[in-house]
């Protein structure tokens, strides 16, 4: 039997974080209005999930990481968006989703803050939720420096089988590039994989589709334990020297995108050290250990 969220929410000892359920709830939301007036809540060629969780990794990290909390209200770090990152040793390059850095020289104070990153991106916050986001430090976005640590979240939607080459190409490519660029920056990986059965894609449905929707259909749960296995051959690093992502979660979720809500789903066994949970915990002594003395 899966281990349930609670359960190894209690095992790891660490407060109820924001993202997995806050994400789950945005892509219940249809944000996304495609050429022919269809309304999603996921679509393939819009960054919006990405953004998403990287936001709201990056708020779970100023509650439970207090050494970037104090470099964020002490002006030592801010962040960037999509800033492109590039290999010093093999000179491939890559735009990384999230970076926090120290600012670039010269920067002042007061730009964009990373609640306004998640208000553009229609977070749906709760009041309860917003005040105490709003006790936090507020992370101000500034043209990138040097860069500390950078995430890179995707996704699995639909098509699972097809999609693994691409998925790991892609996530294994990032790592490379983060630890080619900065070797001591710590290179977190989020990966969102779909449970469903059936699934509306944007693909499949390029025209006003109204009453009469072309479902894809996935055998599951082979569909999501395909992928998981897939996203467990990823390599991973366990000091700030070497090849691999310095933590990497996934989340798994039964999303139709036909406007139900996302609903989060159990881990598969054997995925501690994926759940969002401990990616959270290993992004926090990392960033302790490397850069407390910033």
């Amino acid at each position: 039997m899966h281990e349930s969220y609670a359960y190894v929410l209690k095992r790891f000892r660490i407060a109820q974080l924001l993202g997995p359920d806050l994400f789950a709830r945005t892509l219940s939301m249809p944000t996304r209005t495609d050429e022919f007036g269809n309304r999603w809540q996921y679509h393939s060629r819009s960054d919006h999930h990405s953004k998403v969780a990287c936001a709201l990794i990056m708020l779970d990290l100023l509650e439970n990481c207090p050494a970037l909390a104090t470099h964020v209200r002490e002006g030592k770090v801010m962040f960037g968006i999509n800033h492109e990152m590039r290999d010093f040793a093999h000179n491939r390059k890559k735009n990384l989703d999230l970076v926090i850095s120290t600012p670039a020289s010269g920067q002042k104070r007061g730009g964009r803050t990373l609640l306004d990153i998640c208000d553009q991106l229609n977070i749906p916050f709760s009041a309860q939720e917003l005040a105490h986001i709003n006790t936090l430090p507020a992370l101000e976005m500034a043209p990138v420096g040097n860069v500390l640590l950078a995430l890179e979240a995707k996704a699995c939607m639909t098509a699972h089988q097809k999609a693994l080459p691409r998925l790991y190409d892609e996530l294994n490519s990032s790592h490379q590039t983060v630890h080619g660029a900065a070797e001591s920056a710590i290179a977190v990986g989020f990966v969102c994989i779909n449970a469903a059965e059936a699934y509306l894609s944007p693909d499949r449905n390029k025209r006003a589709i109204g009453g009469r929707p072309t479902w894809s259909e996935h055998r599951q749960p082979k569909a999501t334990d395909i992928t998981f296995q897939k996203v467990r051959e990823i390599p991973r690093r366990s000091r700030s020297t070497g090849e691999g992502y310095d933590a990497l979660g996934v989340v798994i979720m039964n999303f139709r995108n036909d406007g139900s809500p996302a609903r989060l789903v159990d881990l598969p066994p054997l995925g501690d050290i994926y759940h969002y949970n401990s990616m959270i915990d290993r992004i926090t002594g990392a960033y302790t250990i490397r850069f407390s003395a910033l």
